[in-house]
Parts: C-alpha cells; structure tokens; sequence
C-alpha cells in the first residue's frame, strides 16, 4: 500500500471511529490489571501481618489474594478478547 492510501484510511471517521472503540476498553482494562497487581504488591510490603493471618490449616490469606489477582488477569484478559470478538 502506497502513503496516499493509508493517509485516506487515516483520516477516515469510521477507522478513527473503530481505533478509538477498540483502544477505550484495553486502555481502561489494562489499568485495572496495574491496580490490582500494585495493590497485592503494596498489601505485600505494608500489610504483611495481614496477608500471613492463617485461614485453614497452613493456608495464609495471601494465598487466595494471590490466586485471585492471577485469576483476575485471565478474566479481564477473557472480557477483553470476548469484547474484541464481537465487534
């Protein structure tokens, strides 16, 4: 494809239409993401008395937090993908 044509596509309402309807969710599901990682990091470095409260047995709390923000990655990851599929 030659510059002129991609120029044309650029400057097309419909495709900037489409960039920005495709850029909104990952931008706002990728700060999600940071939030609840840096949020199990700062629990991690200011709260570990909490994070160590046993539950059962030897399980601590930290260990069902930490599932649960791996498990969040593949949800949001989930939400985004099944998003992007339809439209």
């Amino acid at each position: 494809m030659d510059d002129s044509v991609i120029g044309r596509i650029e400057a097309d309402p419909n495709y900037k239409k489409l960039v920005a309807e495709r850029t909104s969710p990952g931008v706002r599901l990728s700060i999600a993401m940071i939030v609840i990682y840096f949020g199990f990091i700062l629990l991690v470095a200011f709260a570990p008395g909490f994070l160590g409260t046993p539950l059962i047995g030897v399980t601590t709390i930290g260990i069902p937090v930490g599932i649960l923000v791996i498990l969040s990655a593949f949800a949001l990851t989930g939400f985004y993908v099944n998003r992007a599929n339809d439209s």
